[in-house]
């Protein structure tokens, strides 16, 4: 996938009537936020940035032209007019090329377990991990291929490939996927209904001892 470049403007105007205006103008106001300096105010074009977002992830790195500068950044928070949806207002948080980072990236599971096919139960409880690097070795995603999991296997975050110079921060032990055996489940509901007829059978001699007496 291309990196997404998102035009820019300065924006000098502030508060919710400047806000207002860039909207009805099809502008959505944002602000790039760094880890030094103070944050630039910027406008972008709303349809552009709509169609640009699709298909990023948390940890995908797009990059801001502001009247030719350029800054790399993650679409840190986007938020929504909860009545029809229109994007009000954008953070972005610049990333420095030279300088180590933390993100979250996602996790993509894909495949057809070989225990889910015998008729197991396939359990995905983690969809992310965070790791640290340069932003050029960021990946964007993670693959899993689960296909060859069986019955009783499970995939953990310590087996994951990262790529060259990324540093798992997560704990490593986490289960990624696993395929449980289906009828484990159901042996508890079969002790229950053993357990439940027990003090029946034993109620049937006690009874015909009363009738003898």
């Amino acid at each position: 996938m291309s990196k997404v470049i998102f035009k820019a403007r300065n924006r000098s105007g502030s508060g919710s009537a400047a806000a207002r205006r860039l909207r009805k103008a099809g502008r959505v106001p944002a602000v790039i936020y760094g880890r030094k300096g103070n944050p630039i105010a910027i406008d972008l074009d709303s349809g552009e940035f709509v169609n640009g977002i699709k298909g990023i992830s948390e940890s995908t790195i797009v990059s801001v032209d502001i009247d030719g500068q350029v800054h790399d950044a993650f679409v840190k928070d986007t938020q929504r007019n909860i009545r029809d949806g229109n994007i009000l207002h954008v953070d972005f948080y610049e990333v420095e090329g030279n300088t180590l980072l933390r993100a979250r990236v996602a996790l993509r599971i894909h495949g057809n377990p070989v225990g889910v096919r015998e008729g197991g139960i396939l359990e995905t409880p983690l969809h992310d991990i965070e790791v640290e690097c340069l932003p050029k070795d960021l990946p964007e995603r993670l693959d899993v291929d689960i296909a060859e999991l069986k019955v009783n296997q499970s995939i953990h975050v310590r087996d994951l490939n990262l790529g060259s110079g990324v540093k798992l921060i997560s704990n490593p032990d986490q289960v990624v996927a696993l395929v449980k055996f289906a009828k484990a489940e159901a042996a508890p509901a079969a002790e229950e209904a053993e357990a439940a007829e027990t003090p029946a059978a034993a109620a049937a001699p006690a009874a015909e001892a009363e009738k003898k007496a």
